[in-house]
């Protein structure tokens, strides 16, 4: 039976629509990564916590933010003492000088200096001194969190987040700190676990979130006026800096 036109252009419209998407993409991906692991390892169920969900990140101060909360999470769930250490991320890439180490510079590079004048390029990663800057952001938000817990007889140090040895920590920053150190406040933003990356739609300036919202005004309801909602929680410390398109109530872990 030979399929007529119409059936033919009907398909190839649903697979390219799914080759060009991003989220059908991972859905189906994850999908089937599913099906086997359960079939290889004799269990039911689903495999992953939630769906993908991607976010709308303007370059800048909210890619210089995003960029280290990212490469600091295999240091958080205890993978890795050093986000250096962690071969599947950028910086991991970036430092490593493996095949990527070029794209991955490049990327980070991008993340920290696009909105200045400074030159894009992986020679700022080294001579530019780059590298040495998002290191410090890394390290100051990675150290290892701890408090104090029981009354005076039995007090002592319980770790309540995970990350690099407090002692080792301060030793690097002391050998990278030759001048006084820069984003101290990204890296206090980025100790606490920040809603708005997963969930945020969008970040950015107040004029970058409002012109996406602008640019999709149909998927919005009559009353609302504009886009840009300011940060509460963790992020709230960037307020006027980065904004939201959503309206959250940031539930921070510090």
């Amino acid at each position: 039976m030979k399929l007529g036109e119409d059936s033919l252009e009907a398909i190839h419209v649903r697979y390219s629509y799914r080759m060009h998407s991003l989220s059908e993409f991972f859905k189906g991906m994850l999908q089937r990564f599913t099906c086997w692991f359960n079939r290889e390892h004799g269990r039911q169920g689903t495999l992953w916590e939630s769906r993908f969900r991607s976010v709308i990140v303007e370059d800048g101060l909210a890619a210089r933010t995003m960029a280290a909360y990212i490469d600091l999470n295999p240091v958080r769930a205890g993978m890795v003492e050093d986000p250096a250490d962690y071969r599947w991320s950028s910086y991991g890439e970036a430092v490593g000088g493996g095949r990527g180490a070029k794209k991955a510079r490049e990327g980070l590079v991008r993340a920290m200096y696009s909105f200045g004048s400074r030159e894009v390029s992986t020679r700022s990663w080294a001579q530019g001194g780059v590298g040495k800057e998002y290191r410090k952001i890394l390290i100051s938000a990675g150290m290892e969190q701890g408090e104090e817990r029981g009354n005076v007889k039995t007090k002592q140090r319980v770790v309540v987040r995970k990350g690099m040895d407090r002692e080792k920590a301060e030793a690097e920053l002391a050998r990278l700190s030759e001048e006084k150190e820069r984003d101290l406040k990204i890296s206090k933003v980025i100790q606490c676990r920040v809603r708005y990356f997963t969930d945020g739609a969008v970040i950015g300036s107040k004029s970058f979130v409002d012109g996406v919202f602008q640019a999709s005004r149909e998927r919005f309801g009559p009353k609302r006026k504009d886009g840009a909602r300011k940060p509460r929680g963790a992020l709230g410390e960037m307020a006027g800096e980065i904004w939201s398109l959503r309206d959250l109530k940031e539930k921070g872990v510090p």
